[in-house]
């Protein structure tokens, strides 16, 4: 393409993308669909989807909606849609017939929403060059942005992703989780919950506060309603405290506060409470009730994280001592609820710490996809260890630090 040519591609890409962005804000949310097939028409291609993460983070389901292309779901693991997905990279299939299936990711910030499907098809004079990949990109940043929007107020991208009758209690704890996913330079977190339409008091939350990423695991007691509830409530509590900018012991307090006045004695909430330095890589935790955290380094488990002994949330247990620990650059946390381990497998035994930990070991001497990926499939194959069965509760938290601040942010000097 001559200097001439990029020119008009490019004035006509910023016309597309400011004509999306005049027409977008005031559609209700069952016309987004057509108007994102018709904007990817007008820059030749054709059959769009637009796929979305199942709750169970196993599949990536499409989307239905008027001029909208609506086949089947993909798996996250191994498809080039999962690719897309997992990488949050832009994905190109030729295909048989000429032209070419892209696969973008839509992120919004660094947490990957969904997938957009197109497919553009060969031109005699020119195949998919530099500038049409670029304003793809860009609109599948503006796609994402009006899918995250538009969830808000509307219950056709929720019913899209449930692919099961859901729980009183799941739908609770879904409200309440943070994005799954959050990746800067200096530090990457990811989660899993399960089972994911009937879970019921496991939970997490993070923050990235300047500096320092605050980051909650919890287990309330009981089943169902119940343990949602206290969940709830003990999030409620944790934000609370995280808003007020109090020190990791004192977040503590406030929880146990909130649980023990609103529950009373008899109920309690198990929770791990970690502030990582992300220019430092230190490393503050309160164990209350977990199993100890996994670090890590090179694909493999070297030890626990070790804490001091922290009674359950709603004891009303002393102040905690905090635990130090300093990670490389690098190195992976892995927090994890009881019901990983808990579970009974054939023959009536626990599944145990020390095949988590095989499992670990194993996953990191093949190639890594990324974080994120590496959890989704640890999670997948612990699954399928425990023979496919999730009877309670089990969380998967991972922290990976990267370190290197001061590079990242020089940029900005």
């Amino acid at each position: 393409m001559d200097e001439e040519s990029a020119d008009r591609s490019e004035g006509f890409g910023e016309r597309l993308l400011g004509l999306l962005l005049d027409r977008a804000p005031h559609l209700p949310p069952q016309l987004i669909a057509p108007l994102i097939a018709e904007e990817v028409g007008r820059v030749g291609g054709r059959d769009v989807s637009i796929l979305l993460q199942d709750y169970a983070q196993e599949l990536l389901v499409p989307l239905p909606g008027r001029k909208l292309h609506v086949g089947q779901p993909e798996p996250v693991i191994d498809s080039p849609a999962g690719r897309a997905f997992l990488c949050g990279e832009a994905v190109e299939v030729p295909l048989a017939h000429g032209g070419v299936r892209m696969y973008l990711p839509l992120l919004d910030g660094s947490d990957t929403v969904g997938v957009m499907v197109l497919t553009l098809d060969d031109d005699d004079d020119d195949d998919v060059g530099d500038d049409d990949r670029r304003l793809l990109r860009r609109l599948a940043g503006l796609v994402a942005d009006l899918l995250v929007t538009k969830s808000a107020y509307t219950d056709q991208f929720f019913l899209a992703r449930r692919r099961e009758p859901m729980s009183v209690s799941a739908e609770i704890q879904w409200g309440l989780l943070p994005p799954l996913t959050m990746t800067v330079p200096q530090v990457a977190v990811a989660g899993m919950l399960e089972p994911a339409y009937r879970v019921a008091g496991d939970s997490f939350d993070y923050a990235l506060n300047d500096n320092i990423l605050h980051m909650a695991v919890i287990d309330a007691m009981g089943h169902g309603l119940d343990a949602a509830v206290m969940a709830t409530v003990a999030i409620g509590a944790y934000r609370h405290a995280r808003r007020v900018f109090v020190s990791l012991a004192e977040k503590y307090t406030y929880m146990d506060d909130a649980i023990s006045r609103q529950f009373g004695p008899d109920h309690f909430v198990t929770a791990q409470l970690i502030h990582l330095n992300i220019t430092t890589g230190e490393l503050e935790l309160v164990n209350a009730g977990h199993p100890a955290p996994l670090l890590i380094r090179d694909g493999k488990v070297v030890r626990q994280l070790d804490s001091a002994t922290t009674l359950p949330v709603g004891f009303g247990g002393e102040e905690p001592r905090i635990k130090e620990h300093t990670l490389r650059q690098g190195d992976r946390v892995l927090c994890y609820t009881d019901g990983i381990i808990e579970e009974h497998v054939s023959g009536g035994e626990q599944f145990g710490e020390e095949r988590l930990i095989r499992c670990v070991n194993r996953l990191g001497e093949e190639p890594s996809d990324g974080m994120r990926a590496d959890l989704r499939r640890l999670s997948h194959t612990l699954k399928s260890e425990r023979g496919g069965h999730t009877s309670d509760d089990a969380t998967l938290f991972m922290i990976e630090w990267r370190g290197g601040a001061a590079d990242h942010l020089a940029v900005l000097d």
